[in-house]
Order: structure tokens, then sequence, then C-alpha cells
């Protein structure tokens, strides 16, 4: 089933319903993000989480990241959000292309993330997915793309590479094949281990060392 967003990227609330439904039910939904085409899953639907898997043709033991509407949600996940955090959350950058690995407390986190020491989440600029995350709640997102390939430019390159094909497809465009910048906070400081949308220049107002006053340059 392959639906369109409208072209003003406005929330259409039908399509809205169907993709928060298919989801509901374990179904895998093929999206645009904000940043590229992403594959969805709820990571309560262990069928649609393997689902995820076998189209990437993914090894297993490589976690899958998450996307969270704000702060509440992430908090509710067991996250450790410390200082360095908290600054590289209220950079420009967040929501938006930037994602941060954290340490989880595991009395804290949910069954499906029983096992895990990290999580690697994104908050998106995206009013469809931050709607989509509100009904949902935290999805397990990632770009959909065969796992070792170029992440796609396309909709039909996207389709085309995986090993199968979602119960959903959301046709749309992305700005490009860059993915979002990852920082792994649960170094001391933070490091940065993929460069992606936002480049080193840009976020190191927001990382640990710098001056206060650097962040509103």
């Amino acid at each position: 089933m392959t639906l369109s967003r409208p072209a003003d990227q406005a929330v259409d609330p039908a399509l809205l319903t169907r993709a928060a439904a298919c989801l509901a039910d374990g179904g895998t939904v093929l999206l645009p993000t904000d940043t590229v085409f992403g594959l969805a899953a709820r990571p309560d639907r262990p069928a649609a989480v393997a689902g995820i898997f076998a189209l990437k043709a993914r090894p297993v033991q490589k976690n899958l990241p998450v996307m969270v509407a704000n702060g509440d949600q992430l908090a509710a996940l067991g996250a450790r959000i410390d200082a360095p955090v908290q600054r590289l959350m209220a950079s420009p950058f967040c929501p938006g292309p930037l994602t941060l690995a954290l340490a989880l407390d595991p009395a804290r986190a949910p069954a499906w993330l029983a096992g895990r020491d990290e999580i690697a989440f994104r908050i998106p600029d995206d009013a469809f997915l931050l709607a989509l995350l509100a009904q949902t709640g935290p999805l397990l997102v990632t770009s959909a793309n065969r796992s070792g390939q170029p992440t796609p430019q396309d909709l039909a390159e996207a389709l085309a590479q995986l090993a199968g094909a979602p119960d959903m497809v959301v046709a749309g465009t992305v700005p490009g094949a860059t993915p979002s910048t990852l920082v792994n906070c649960r170094h001391s400081p933070p490091v940065i281990e993929r460069l992606g949308a936002v480049s080193a220049q840009a976020l190191a107002p927001f990382m640990p060392g710098a001056e206060e006053g650097d962040a509103d340059a």
C-alpha cells in the first residue's frame, strides 16, 4: 500500500491515522524523514522489528536507532540525560539531523530495551513524524537501504534496494542522501562517531569544553 504526503508537507490526518494503525498492527512503514527515507516499526512488535532487519539484510547484532517526539519520551526509556546531553539537545539541530547515543538505566528501561546498555535517538524536525510519534510513542527508525549499500536518494531506489516490501509506503521527498550526524555521549567528553548533515564546525559550540557563550554565536 503506497500513500502520498501532501506536497506542502502538511499533516494529513487520514494518512497519519493509517500509518499509526499499520504500525500498531505490527507492520513496517517506509516513509520520508527530514534527512533520508526511513523504515519504521513499533519497538514492542517483535515481528515488525524482525521485518526491518530482514528488509535491510541487517545483522541482528546491530541495534536499531530510535526516534522520539520529545525529551519526555526519551526520559521514559531510561536514557541517562546529563548536562552535556542537555546542551546538545538544546542546540538548533535537535529537533533535526542530530543523533545522540546515550547510556541506559536498566531499572527504568522498558522491556523491549532489555539487554541493551545504550540507545541512539533522534528527534526529527518533521511535522508528520512528530505527530506520528505523539500517537505511537517511540519508534525504531533506520535508513531505508540494504545494509552496506549507499543511502537512497529517492523512493524508487529505496524500494529497489530492500529485500522485500514494507507493509506501507508513504511517498514523498527527502533533502538528499545524507544521514544525521551521530554523537556518542557515553564518552567523556562526547565523541562525533559519524559526520552527516551537521558539520563538526557547526556542532562545536555545543560540545562539552566549548565556552558557554559560544552556543549563541
